[in-house]
Formats: C-alpha cells, sequence, structure tokens
C-alpha cells in the first residue's frame, strides 16, 4: 500500500510539474509575439477607380487569403493590395467576402495562401489589466509593435469595445491587438476623439461570428455604408488633418543610385504644430500610382511656416518618375518629371 501511496504520489508530482510547465511555455515573450505578428499583418493600400490612393491601413490574415480589417479602411474604395509588413510582395485584393458595418469589420479576399494566420482568442475572457500588444502601421510607419495593458471593457448599447493603452494612429486601423498568448483578441480602431492612451479595438468574437459568414467575394466599389445601422464607433470621432500641406519636393541628388528626397511641410494654421505625418505619393510616366512614403517632422512648426525634411524610396522609383537628362542619361533633374502627390495623415497642435 505504501508503495502504491508512493507511486501515486510520483505520478501526481510529475503531472503537476508538466502542467506547470506547459502553463510557462504558452505563454510567450513579446519578442516572440512580435515575430509571429509580423508575419501574418499587412499593411493595406487603398486606391479609387483612378488607381489614386485613398487610405493606408492594416489587417492580418485570419485564414488562407483572407484578411481582416477595419470597414472605414476600405472606405470609397475601389481597388488595393496588401503587402506583409515584412515582405515586398504586393496581393491584390479580389473584394469583401463578409462586412459587419455596425462593428466596423471587414473580410478581404487577397490572391495569396498559404501564408502564416494569426489565431482569435476569446474576447470574452480578455480582463481589465492585462498586457497587451498592437502590430501596424501607424502613419504608414510599416511593423510598428507595441505594448500596454488593457484600461477597461467599454459598453456601447449591447455591444462591447476594448479600451488599451497601446498607441493606435491613422494607418494601425485594422491590426491585430494581442495577448500574452500571441492570440488575436482584437482588431485596432483609429477613431477616438482627443485625449491620451483612448485606444480601442474590436473585440475578436465579433469577428469569429463575421468568419462564419463569409461567402463569394464581391467587388470593393459595391460596398455601401449609406443606409446602415449606426455604427457603434461614430460617438468616438476622428481627427482633422487640414491645415498643414506638403510642397516643393526635390531630389536629394542627381544620380540613379539613391532615392533620397525633400519636401516642404507648409503650417497654414494660426497654432503650431508638431508631429507632422506626410504620404508622399509616387506616380509612373503613364500617371499611374507606384510607390508611397511616409515622412516625420517631430519638431515643432510655428504658425504659417515651413520645414524641410528628408525623405527616401528605392532608387528605382526615381527611375520610373524621372526620365535620364538630355546630356547625360545617367543624371535626373533635381524635381520629378511626373506627378508627386502630399497627403497629411496626422499632426498635433500645440497650445
Amino acid at each position: 500500500m505504501t508503495r502504491t501511496k508512493t507511486r501515486l504520489g510520483t505520478a501526481f508530482f510529475l503531472a503537476l510539474v508538466l502542467f506547470l510547465a506547459a502553463s510557462v511555455t504558452y505563454a510567450k515573450t513579446p519578442q516572440e509575439i512580435a515575430t509571429d505578428a509580423f508575419r501574418s499583418t499587412v499593411l493595406l493600400v487603398m486606391e479609387d477607380a483612378n488607381g489614386q490612393p485613398v487610405s493606408l491601413g492594416s489587417g492580418f490574415f485570419v485564414r488562407d487569403g483572407a484578411v481582416a480589417t477595419n470597414l472605414h479602411v476600405i472606405a470609397g474604395a475601389s481597388r488595393g493590395y496588401a503587402k506583409l509588413v515584412t515582405g515586398k510582395v504586393k496581393y491584390n485584393i479580389e473584394g469583401i467576402t463578409a462586412v459587419d458595418v455596425e462593428r466596423d469589420l471587414v473580410i478581404l479576399k487577397i490572391d495569396v495562401a498559404r501564408l502564416q494566420m494569426l489565431a482569435l482568442g476569446n474576447s470574452d475572457a480578455v480582463q481589465v489589466g492585462e498586457s497587451v500588444y498592437t502590430v501596424g502601421n501607424p502613419q504608414g510607419l510599416e511593423g510598428t509593435f507595441s505594448q500596454g495593458i488593457v484600461s477597461s471593457i467599454r459598453d456601447i448599447g449591447t455591444d462591447k469595445l476594448l479600451q488599451i493603452t497601446a498607441p493606435i494612429s491613422p494607418g494601425s486601423s485594422g491590426g491585430p491587438v494581442l495577448n500574452a498568448k500571441g492570440e488575436a483578441i482584437g482588431v485596432s480602431v483609429a477613431t477616438f476623439r482627443g485625449g491620451q492612451n483612448l485606444n480601442f479595438a474590436i473585440p475578436s468574437n465579433y469577428l469569429k461570428s463575421l468568419l462564419s459568414t463569409s461567402g463569394s467575394p464581391q467587388p470593393l466599389s459595391q460596398t455601401s455604408t449609406k443606409n446602415a445601422q449606426r455604427s457603434i464607433l461614430a460617438d468616438l470621432g476622428g481627427r482633422a488633418v487640414e491645415g498643414v500641406i506638403g510642397a516643393t519636393f526635390t531630389w536629394s541628388d542627381e544620380l540613379f543610385s539613391t532615392g533620397g528626397f525633400s519636401i516642404t511641410l507648409q503650417n497654414l494654421l494660426r497654432d503650431p504644430v508638431k508631429n507632422v505625418y506626410c504620404m508622399v505619393v509616387f506616380y509612373g510616366r503613364d500617371g499611374t500610382p507606384i510607390d508611397t512614403e511616409v515622412v516625420y517632422y517631430k519638431d515643432v512648426i510655428p504658425a504659417s511656416l515651413g520645414k524641410r525634411v528628408n525623405g527616401s524610396v528605392d532608387a528605382s522609383v526615381k527611375k520610373l518618375t524621372t526620365p535620364p537628362s538630355r546630356h547625360n542619361p545617367y543624371l535626373s533633374s533635381l524635381s520629378p518629371a511626373t506627378k508627386v502627390e502630399f497627403r497629411i495623415l496626422d499632426f498635433d497642435i500645440v497650445n
């Protein structure tokens, strides 16, 4: 009997050790979470019917060829492409397979399969105070990984929103919010009004329900929200980006070996501004956009003044936008021969 008890005690102890070991290894380090998430998170570039960029956003693979994002990311777009934050290959968006207007969610069909997808966690089990991580492309800065906590769980009518302290900015909309296991427990939303650390995410269980309704892809242009019921996000508002403009583009040198450039960020307001993000859209000789780059100026720009800001794109973009000089095929003019467009994404007014 004693030997039997000893064996049972030993077996119980080994089982307890294995259980505790499994529990410890189940949680991931922030580095592991970031590495896995980068393999599934994409930059979304949306375009209108004429191929003009209308917005930048984020998304993440939830199935083979299926990317989840916010509906407002694709608003007004007729087409677009997705690009992994760790890669350069652009995948066309074939259409929409499911949409939830009220919760600002949409599933996009992407013309690629067999890419790593993120597991969806149980958002009903999320607790205030637990650590969360966000992955996205704030202001177009690809592959940004941030950490925070769940600061509150808000009731909006019969629905819920996760309030988090991890930063969310325009361009991060649609990216995943992850728990300590690396599971997506929410979808980032960059539609908030004022305040600090007032960032919100759509719980993942709403996304799970939406995935169960996925059907054949429908064209982006056929999706309309005009007659839909009110979104639970409507009262969170948005941010205005009028009053600051980009101007005076020049290449930094006359050689095709580099793609360095500079632009002027002009403040037209009566108040100084800082933390200005501007997306520069490059158009090819046939008038179609071929690349984008985001420049950032963190310091103060006084009222009615401008500041020069430097940026860089791949040298191939310069070759496609600027024809060689007549005198030397290896030289180009100091300004692009084709169109360059400026889109201000965000800035802060200095009070």
